[in-house]
């Protein structure tokens, strides 16, 4: 499908499902939106669910970017062990690009934890789920590589990645609802004082705190 086609079409998904939800909206509805006929888009999507994927993958893809390009340039990257300072600030980059960019794009994260049909379990088919959730684990890989080389074993890395991806969600929840205000700090102070104690458990020197103050 041509560029401008899929991104039309891809538009037009996003918008049917935040407003209908997976189960409401139809791949015929999507067409009518993107300015298609049904048959031109099922020549591309074989389902509403494909779709659904391809947009999913689209914004993990962003997301990865993100999380990769946070620790560009970092002094502690190359071939030499990096000094534990390094690897505090390179921590710290590539969990607030995480963070960062489901703040500044609550969509996206509507979108992937599927919360415009409320909080129950849903996904695609078997072999759909298993390639979004390894594009989920590709965007959460520098940090756990951060971790590992940070002296961290696969398990702990692992199992540290895990924690933080459950406290960023949960702060992330709290600030897009607004429930956050109820607690007093901003979501992005309370992710600080998580990664200070991250930081704490691998060994390393507490990183700065954040220059932004919005929740």
């Amino acid at each position: 499908m041509a560029e401008v086609r899929r991104g039309l079409v891809l538009q037009a998904a996003r918008e049917a499902f935040l407003e209908r939800g997976l189960d409401g909206a139809s791949l015929r509805e999507i067409a009518r939106r993107a300015g298609y006929s049904p048959g031109a888009l099922y020549g591309y999507f074989a389902s509403k669910e494909a779709v659904y994927a391809a947009l999913l993958e689209d914004s993990l893809d962003r997301l990865t970017r993100q999380v990769q390009a946070a620790a560009a340039g970092d002094d502690g990257s190359g071939d030499a062990p990096a000094a534990p300072a390094a690897l505090a600030r390179r921590l710290q980059a590539q969990a607030a690009a995480f963070f960062e960019f489901y703040r500044e794009h609550p969509r996206d994260l509507d979108l992937g934890f599927y919360l415009f049909q409320g909080m129950q379990p849903r996904g695609l088919t078997p072999a759909l789920n298993e390639r979004l959730n390894q594009r989920l684990k590709d965007a959460l890989a520098p940090i756990e590589a951060t971790l590992r080389a940070a002296g961290q074993d696969p398990a702990g890395a692992r199992a540290e990645v895990t924690a933080f991806f459950a406290q960023a969600v949960g702060l992330l929840l709290l600030s897009h609802t607004g429930r956050i205000r109820t607690f007093g700090p901003s979501s992005q102070a309370l992710l600080a004082a998580y990664l200070v104690q991250l930081c704490r458990r691998c060994g390393l020197p507490a990183p700065d705190a954040p220059r932004r103050n919005a929740a």
